[in-house]
Formats: structure tokens, sequence, C-alpha cells
């Protein structure tokens, strides 16, 4: 049977600090991050003014057409 004397225990210790402090070091370097937003670029269809305002105008005149009816009144 193999006992587990003050030296081994302290080999142990020892180790785990070791290991515990390299991945606290490896981790101080922290993650740079580089996000690029292409903000000269036209973008998506949705994103222009002028869809807007198509959809608008389409809106409208349906809005106008259904809220007329039919104009046939007896």
């Amino acid at each position: 049977m193999k006992q587990v004397t003050k030296f081994t225990k302290t080999i142990a210790l020892f180790l785990f600090g070791l290991f515990s402090s390299v991945v606290a070091f490896a981790q101080e370097e922290g993650a740079s991050l580089d996000i690029n937003l292409n903000t000269d670029k036209g973008g998506a269809f949705y994103t222009q003014i002028w869809f807007w305002v198509v959809v608008g105008l389409v809106f409208i005149l349906l809005l106008v057409a259904l809220l007329r009816g039919g104009g046939n009144k007896s």
C-alpha cells in the first residue's frame, strides 16, 4: 500500500498552482474583436428611403380604394 506523504502532497499542490496560473495567464490577453460596419454601401433594398416611399404610396392608394368602395349607391 502506498501512503501519501507530505512531499507528494506538496508536489501535487505545486503542480496544481502552476497549471492554474498558466490557465489564468492564457486568458490575460482578451479577445481582440474587430467589428467592420460597412456604412458606405447601399445595403438591402428595404433600408432605402425610396422603397418606403413606394410602400407608403401603395398603402395610401389601397386605403383610398377600399374606403371609397364601389361607389355604386342606388
